[in-house]
């Protein structure tokens, strides 16, 4: 089994079916087929080996797919990089990664041609885009001229096995060093083979990557998606007033993203003028979402509702929010409670709730522990850092990092992560539940909990509030909001009003840069 297997099945089963949307860009399986063909073939001409590291820095659409597809079929790794990196991050990469070609976007040669200098092993670049490439200081060839120089030749099928790496994922590199994370073709086959059980995924979904794809919490429907004969459609870049459109106009089925962009869509003016009857479910992950946000989708969307939780590490899935089937009739608050968890755990994968000893803490939805798993979608370790590799994979199982509680049905909710829990006077807040307390405030379009110093309690808690357009709101009046729903001890001591909040490459609010400026003076990060 290796990822190949994967878009065979969809171009024998389904050779008419639609595949790809991009635009006015239209293309049947049998014609995406022929494409990653003709690139897999150039790649192998150009002489590119199994096990080499290729890179990408471009947004959304048609070409990523196909250069996930014809690095797979070839046994090259892909590095999907971030394109939200700066050029030194980008080189610092590239390095690391031993990448020996980089297929490059023109939206993106300003950064290449800063980081391209420093970036040793790089031996050539592939261009594609709308822009005009200025000398990038590397043999450069056409993406396009290249498919249609290799054309009507057969798959070259390389000999791939199970065990063989496929990608290899930077980390944002938030929390120190970014890390290189090794993902085999059996870690990724056997996640996208349990996507598509789990979701129901049919020949008649239209999924439509609105994420950035060079991050797993879209890249894995790249495989799912077209194993089970379905449409892609592309949301080059996150703009709402697109999405939603997009949403209608190719009569989407179903989609992932992260809290921060179903917010914008919830509060966009436009979301009323379109049809989403077509869709079906709307999944989130990245961070928790809250209820009311959940609420939102069921209302604004007429639609199902999945989290999905898991790590670039597990490929990405470890848990969804599926109901079993005796939870599928709760009440509509119980279901809203229900959708809003973490999940149980995902169908290819064995995921506990440990205490620090290593014992499973009691389903009582109180006892907190850290989330470990094991299982086939789990990586084999990063790049060239064992020692790191040895600190996160513990007797074969990973150390999340992410702290939770176990209900009597066995699904799993995310409190926090271990360095974002504030310790406040002896008592532990879990800044996702204040979160939830603000965002059921009408006024509050996002927001961010941290945990500052404070010399009389070790930590305080802190809100960064950005409000909903026109909105305003003194801090009193949200202080007290929260605390006519949660212990007073967890209620924002001080909010700060921001117009935005950062984001991380994956959309996420980067709460650890919020986090830092209050710290900096601090030897320590926490009392």
């Amino acid at each position: 089994m290796n990822l190949y297997l994967t878009l065979n099945k969809a171009i024998t089963q389904w050779p008419k079916n639609e595949a790809i949307v991009d635009g006015d860009k239209r293309f049947t399986y049998e014609q995406f087929g022929e494409r990653v063909s003709a690139l897999a073939n150039f790649l192998v001409d150009s002489g590119y080996k199994k096990g080499q590291v290729v890179a990408v820095l471009c947004p959304n659409g048609h070409e990523i797919m196909e250069i996930y597809y014809a690095c797979a079929i070839t046994g090259i790794i892909l590095n999907p990089i971030n394109f939200r990196l700066s050029p030194t991050e980008v080189s610092i990469i590239l390095n690391d990664s031993e990448a020996v070609a980089l297929f490059l976007h023109s939206d993106f040669q300003d950064c290449a041609n800063k980081s391209l200098p420093d970036a040793s092993t790089i031996k050539q670049v592939i261009t594609f885009g709308a822009g005009k490439f200025a000398n990038l200081g590397v043999p450069a060839v056409d993406f396009e001229a290249s498919i249609k120089k290799h054309a009507g030749k057969p798959m070259p099928v390389a000999d791939v096995g199970l065990e063989d790496l496929a990608q290899l994922y930077y980390t944002s590199g938030t929390t120190g060093k970014a890390k290189g994370v090794m993902l085999s073709h059996k870690n990724v086959c056997l996640n996208a083979l349990g996507a598509v059980t789990e979701l129901n995924l049919s020949d008649d979904d239209t999924w439509m990557h609105i994420g950035p794809m060079f991050h797993l919490a879209d890249a894995w429907s790249v495989w799912a998606v077209t194993w089970a004969g379905g449409k892609h459609t592309f949301a080059a870049y996150f703009k709402a007033d697109e999405v939603l459109k997009t949403l209608s106009k190719e009569k989407v089925t179903i989609c992932a993203m992260v809290p921060t962009m179903v917010n914008a869509l919830l509060n966009h003016a436009d979301r009323n003028q379109h049809d989403y009857s077509k869709l079906r479910m709307i999944m989130t992950a990245g961070s928790p979402i809250a209820p009311e946000q959940v609420k939102g989708i069921f209302r604004e969307f007429g639609c199902d509702y999945m989290q999905f939780y898991g790590m670039t590490e597990t490929s990405p899935f470890l848990t969804v929010s599926a109901p079993k089937a005796h939870l599928r009739n709760l009440p509509e608050e119980k279901m809203l409670e229900l959708k809003s968890k973490t999940g149980r755990p995902f169908i290819a994968v064995e995921v506990k709730v440990v205490r620090e000893d290593g014992t499973e803490v009691k389903n009582d939805d109180t006892e907190v522990g850290e989330i470990i798993a094991r299982g086939p979608v789990v990586f084999s370790g990063y790049w060239k850092q064992p020692d790191t590799t040895a600190a996160t994979l513990i007797d074969g199982w990973i150390h999340t990092g992410d702290m939770a509680v176990v209900d009597r049905d066995g699904y799993i909710n995310i409190c926090d992560r271990k360095k974002d829990m504030i310790i406040t006077g002896g008592e532990n807040v879990y800044s996702t539940e204040v979160e939830y307390a603000l965002y059921a405030h009408g006024s509050v379009l996002e927001c961010a909990v941290l945990g500052v110093p404070d010399d009389k309690w070790g930590e305080s808690v802190k809100a960064i509030v950005v409000l909903k357009p026109g909105q305003q709101v003194e801090a009193q009046e949200l202080i007290d909001f929260v605390r006519g729903k949660l212990g007073k001890f967890k209620a924002p001591r001080t909010i700060e009003f921001e117009h935005e909040l950062p984001k991380t490459g994956s959309g996420k609010i980067f709460k650890k840069g919020l986090r830092d400026k209050y710290w900096a003076a601090s030897a320590k990060k926490v009392h």
